[in-house]
């Protein structure tokens, strides 16, 4: 990855006071260590006239993938090789984008001790990103920045190869900028839109990504004609997020048209009142309907198949009816986790003997599971390969049987009314498959079939009347006949242990 700033000047005002703006000396090449790799900055002209800082940045993918940063969005044969063969090495994302504000966190801010006139006045400047991923094309670039007051926005398309340009131009595009700016509101832009323009952020954006968002955005991304789109790509389309910072924004956007502070503007609520009816999260929607179809079904001794953190046994652990309740997950991180919610070392007794944590796979069978009145397997078959689901149908409904089995997974159709969720992409990551309503009864009605259940369909969430619920839930019961056929075999057991 790789960017340049230059700037020009007079011997007045030589251009190597850049220097100290960026606050890294000409003479020298200098190295920092960010947590993707090494970034290198040095000058390859540094005159009175002209002077040209470089930030280059090597990353090293295979590391990326090794801690766990940088994963796909699943769906896709090929996923797991592109994690190893991509373009992050090369192209501007919001690697460099990291490496911008932590190699140059004080002209960022626009600090600069020695030149303070100079770091709050605007210089000549000029900017090349040789290599910039581009969804959306050059035209989206051009309207990303032609608003910031930059006089030249020259965007080329770079060919898939010169030898051969029969094959069309690349998604990647060669940016050159030109204007007079202050150089902080410059890199707080780059800041903003090199990962914006990727659309695919190499961490997991958390609620302090808003904060970041506005103090980069300050002073230009209020106004910007395009700030739905910035707001919504740098926050990776979660909604929730995206709603906060653009509230944020039009606040400062009105209190700058009518020259207030923001808190004067934002001040028709008392804030030790609560007003807004807040939308229930679509997992608690699931918690419910599973507790309710338990209780339904008169079920005591409950297995969570796959519990990940916790959550679902923690709610168990609430209703004293559920006498026995079995966590059971492949990785012991999720399990110490799940331990931790559950606080399980501070736990008294009688409530530590209700509650067991278990590792194990789904996808053997297990004969620590058999004997229970219901299974829970919520949101979980979507994270295997299809190939796999055979092992875990009959681990669960051939040899654990409990009497009652319920099922939540995803609902695709209804992914369109998810505005964040870009289209043909899953709802996770890990997620091998999401299922229609008819792919799921399909699947649901050929395994109560060949397994002595019955199925009924239930839906979580509010029910769209075109596309349906956002989560299905599958209810199967053990019909009568297997059950007698369990009953026979365990009196028959008994009956040859007493007589031997």
């Amino acid at each position: 990855m790789f960017l340049t700033i230059g700037t020009t000047g007079t011997p007045e005002r030589p251009a190597t006071d850049l220097g100290f703006l960026l606050h890294k000396h000409p003479d020298r090449a200098q190295a920092f260590s960010t947590s993707h790799g090494t970034a290198h900055v040095f000058y390859p002209e540094a005159s009175a006239e002209r002077c040209t800082a470089a930030l280059l940045l090597e990353v090293d993918p295979v590391a990326l993938v090794r801690r766990g940063k940088g994963k796909g969005r699943g769906g896709a044969p090929d996923a797991a090789l592109a994690q190893y063969v991509n373009d992050r090495p090369y192209a501007a994302s919001s690697l460099l984008s990291v490496a911008l504000a932590t190699v140059f966190t004080s002209a960022l801010g626009g600090v600069c001790r020695s030149m303070p006139d100079r770091a709050g006045a605007p210089l000549p400047l000029r900017i090349e990103v040789p290599a910039l991923p581009a969804r959306g094309g050059a035209e989206l670039v051009r309207k990303l920045f032609a608003p910031l007051g930059w006089e030249r926005v020259e965007v080329g398309a770079v060919a898939l190869d010169e030898q051969f340009p029969e094959w069309g131009d690349s998604r990647y595009v060669r940016l050159v900028l030109e204007g007079e700016l202050r150089l902080a509101d410059a890199l707080r832009q780059l800041y903003v839109l090199l990962p914006v323009l990727d659309d695919a952020k190499h961490y997991w954006v958390a609620p302090d990504e808003v904060d970041k968002l506005l103090r980069a955005g300050e002073g230009w991304l209020a106004d910007h004609p395009e700030r739905p789109l910035i707001t919504r790509r740098y926050l990776s389309h979660r909604w929730g997020l995206t709603r906060q910072a653009d509230q944020a924004l039009e606040l400062v956007r009105l209190a700058e048209s009518d020259d207030l502070d923001v808190d004067r503007v934002d001040n028709a609520v008392d804030e030790s009142t609560d007003t807004e009816e807040k939308p229930v999260p679509l997992a608690e929607h699931r918690r419910t309907a599973i507790l309710e179809a338990l209780r339904g079904a008169g079920a005591h001794r409950v297995l969570d198949l796959g519990c990940g953190q916790g959550q679902l046994v923690q709610a168990l652990l609430k209703d004293v009816r559920f006498t026995e309740i079995v966590g059971v997950d492949v990785s012991m991180r999720a399990l110490t986790i799940a331990s931790r919610r559950l606080k399980l070392d501070r736990m008294g007794e009688r409530q530590a003997g209700r509650v067991t944590l278990q590792q194990g796979s789904l996808t053997y069978t297990d004969k620590r599971l058999k004997g229970y009145d219901a299974a829970v397997l919520s949101e979980v078959v979507e994270h295997l390969d299809l190939d796999r689901l055979p092992a875990l149908e009959y681990a669960v409904f051939g040899s654990a049987r409990p009497r009652t089995v319920l099922v939540t997974t995803p609902n695709v159709e209804y992914n369109v009314r998810w505005e964040t969720l870009p289209a043909g992409h899953v709802r996770h990551g890990d997620h091998r498959f999401e299922w229609t309503r008819a792919e799921f009864r399909e699947w649901a009605g050929k395994v109560a079939e060949r397994h002595g259940y019955t199925v009924a369909h239930l839906p979580v969430g509010p029910d769209d009347p075109e596309v349906g619920p956002p989560t299905q839930l599958a209810v199967f019961t053990l019909t009568d006949t297997e059950i007698d056929k369990k009953t026979d075999k365990k009196t028959d057991k008994k009956k040859e242990a007493e007589a031997a």
